[in-house]
């Protein structure tokens, strides 16, 4: 997916008159044959700086972002997809981010769609901004196995009934955070493993901060990571939990911190 000049120039010079920084964050695990691809792939002009954090893989994803010249972050062991983001978010934030953009190195999602995911962010129409697999043509036909597709479509139904929304999906490894919100959740109280994407998702809505999405057309190949069936089972189980919780909380049934936003504790004295 590409757009003009004119667009592309028009978009930088949001960019540049915001003086945001951007940094993208990967969240790695045996990433090593698709990493290359991914970085390479980025509008270098766009991005202040690249945030690889490796969850202890076994392969040479260490060597690929090296070379690379990425800025590396390793974990002693391997902690989980959740515990791998709040590294990567909270070394996007000492380095200085305005923008953070989330994106796997599995080579899955087009790199080159940074611009887009960013300029509702840039323009202040969002605060969040999601890169919808749904939105990008039909993942079935470029390789999602259809019960994953259904699975999603059921899950998405419920989160848009419980948030309010209407999304086109919230399961995507391609994200994008104004510097405020990932100040403002309590995301290092999220989960360790996968549903702290949906997680975080509840947090920002609970905090009140805008979501938009962009099409993300999407790739399935042999390299790229892909859960398998039990995983994913076990994956929608828990989302479903954490809309659970999540309703308690905003039914004041159950309060729950993972759902308090930092900025709701307080406000200005007048």
């Amino acid at each position: 997916m590409s757009r003009d000049d004119s667009t592309v120039e028009r978009m930088m010079s949001q960019v540049d008159h915001a003086s945001s920084k951007v940094v993208v964050v990967m969240p790695a695990y045996n990433a090593g044959r698709t990493l290359r691809m991914t970085y390479e792939g980025l509008p270098k002009y766009a991005v202040s700086l690249v945030i690889l954090v490796d969850d202890h893989s076994t392969d040479e994803t260490l060597d690929v972002a090296r070379h690379l010249g990425l800025e590396i972050f390793v974990h002693n062991r391997n902690y989980g997809y959740g515990a791998n983001q709040k590294t990567c978010y909270r070394e996007a934030l000492r380095a200085g981010a305005d923008i953070v953009v989330m994106m796997h190195p599995d080579y899955q999602y087009d790199p080159r769609l940074v611009l887009q995911i960013i300029e509702p962010i840039v323009s202040g129409e969002a605060d969040v901004v999601l890169g919808s697999r749904l939105k990008g043509g039909s993942p079935v036909a470029k390789g999602m196995p259809w019960w994953k597709f259904v699975s999603n479509r059921f899950l998405t139904a419920i989160e848009n009934w419980m948030f309010g929304l209407s999304l086109s999906e919230y399961h995507t490894g391609y994200r994008a955070f104004r510097r405020d919100v990932l100040e403002s959740v309590n995301y290092a109280a999220s989960s360790d493993s996968f549903v702290f994407d949906q997680e975080i998702i509840a947090q920002v809505v609970a905090a009140g901060f805008r979501i938009a999405e962009i099409g993300v057309p999407t790739r399935y190949f042999p390299e790229a990571s892909s859960a398998g069936l039990m995983a994913s089972t076990i994956y929608g189980l828990r989302i479903l939990s954490a809309l659970f919780w999540y309703s308690l909380h905003r039914r004041g049934l159950r309060r729950s911190r993972r759902f308090d936003s930092l900025r709701a504790r307080y406000h200005r004295f007048q």
